[in-house]
């Protein structure tokens, strides 16, 4: 009697601490899902005021743009939007970087309404595209991917190139939507679109002007803009802007040897560009968010021509 009092001992014993086992195991799962919730919950809410915040740094850095260049002549890099603003206070932080689009090459604008090359565009893409070691054929591919028939040009492709590719897809015949579009055009390689994405554009400036600001341009697009200007003369032009912006076309012949090609420019260059690319970076805690937006100016509200938020 007495050792079967002490097996049901030894077995409630057992018994009371497998329960108790199981009971601690699921007080700690519950305040793990507790935590996790709770975790997930603030990370939501601090994903979200993230946000919020890059969203006004856009929104208000259009604006703020649209301000302080209304009355002006010109747009350059020594201008105050040039350099990143950094906002911090203990809700979080907002970076605010501007760079403009005005001071590239807009890619679309390679092909005219009518299907033919726009000449200027054309030479000033070969030009770059040696510089950087593009093939090329890329430009007439390019051209057949942006007009509007299925008619290849020489060196170019269309539709039927397109459609016996795996997979198959169709030429775009009309303009790029997004640069990365670039990379589904025939002979464009990933390390050349690499390349190429720091001086194209497909966005075109106010009333749909392709101009080029020699206030902006970096140095490979300022010697792609004629056959005369050398790697010296694109210093030499950079160095004129920094001492002083050009205030119009017309005073890129202030650079000594220019005086012939700056004539030759005129309607093809501007000193003022209307578009710009804003990326806003707002964080919360551990938590961020980036928006990249194309804004073009204009006389009223700021037009966004493109809203991307990472």
């Amino acid at each position: 009697m007495t050792g079967r009092l002490k097996n049901e001992s030894g077995f409630a014993l057992i018994l009371t601490l497998v329960i108790t086992s199981l009971m601690v195991a699921v007080v700690v799962e519950m305040i793990h899902q507790v935590y996790v919730d709770t975790s997930l919950s603030r990370g939501f809410r601090d994903g979200q005021q993230a946000s919020i915040l890059a969203e006004s740094g856009a929104t208000g850095g259009a604006k703020l743009l649209q301000m302080g260049l209304s009355g002006r002549s010109y747009t350059s890099l020594s201008d105050s939007w040039s350099t990143p603003l950094k906002l911090e206070d203990e809700a979080g932080s907002l970076e605010i970087t501007v760079s403009e689009e005005s001071g590239k090459i807009n890619i679309n604008a390679l092909v005219l309404p009518n299907g033919e090359y726009e000449p200027f565009m054309l030479a000033t893409l070969q030009r770059l595209g040696t510089r950087l070691e593009i093939p090329g054929e890329v430009w007439s591919a390019t051209a057949d991917w942006i007009d509007i028939d299925d008619l290849p040009r020489s060196g170019g492709v269309e539709t039927n190139y397109y459609r016996s590719l795996k997979p198959a897809y169709s030429a775009s015949n009309g303009k790029l939507m997004t640069l990365n579009e670039l990379s589904l055009v025939k002979g464009m390689m990933p390390e050349s679109l690499d390349k190429l994405r720091p001086f194209l554009t497909i966005f075109s400036d106010q009333a749909g002007s392709n101009l080029i600001n020699i206030n902006t341009a970096p140095k490979e697009i300022l010697a792609a803009l004629d056959d005369r200007i050398d790697d010296r003369m694109a210093e030499r032009i950079m160095e004129e802007r920094r001492l002083q912006p050009f205030r119009s076309p017309a005073e890129l012949s202030r650079v000594p040897g220019l005086d012939t090609v700056a004539i030759g420019l005129v309607g093809k260059i501007s000193v003022k560009g209307n578009l710009f690319r804003i990326t806003s970076v707002g964080r919360v805690k551990d938590s961020g968010r980036r928006i990249e937006a194309v804004v073009r100016l204009s006389g009223g509200t700021p037009e966004f021509l493109s809203w991307q938020e990472y």
